[in-house]
């Protein structure tokens, strides 16, 4: 079943976000201070291109302070809009019973697109 939620997800819009976050990921590691943004948005990418049966967790990482410093200037500076979209994509499809599964993984999304630093994704593939 994950794999048919994946393909139906690729053919109807996945495959262009996974795309997009790819791409902005690239443009962000282009500058030194940019590459730990560019690997969230990798990460979110990747989420992206398989989103059935993945899951997003917490890391036991002891970053601390720097962890939500850097969440603060990832929500400053797009991540809001990310969390945004994908709140709005997510409700727009659990409109109709449907959707609700790919609804659910819009959430996914924008939770970790809210706050990527500190969480990792485990790929179900």
């Amino acid at each position: 079943m994950r794999i048919i939620g994946n393909l139906l997800w690729w053919l109807f819009g996945g495959l262009e976000a996974a795309i997009g976050y790819f791409t902005g990921s690239l443009a962000l590691a282009c500058t030194i201070i940019g590459i730990p943004f560019a690997i969230q948005t990798f990460k979110i990418g990747l989420l992206c291109l398989w989103p059935f049966g993945s899951t997003v967790r917490e890391t036991n990482s002891p970053t601390g302070c720097i962890r939500i410093l850097l969440n603060l200037l990832w929500l400053i500076f797009g991540g809001l809009w990310a969390y945004l979209m994908h709140l709005f994509f997510g409700f727009l499809l659990c409109i109709t019973i449907i959707g609700i599964p790919w609804g659910k993984q819009h959430f996914k999304m924008a939770g970790l697109s809210l706050a990527p630093f500190g969480k990792d994704v485990e790929l179900g593939i």
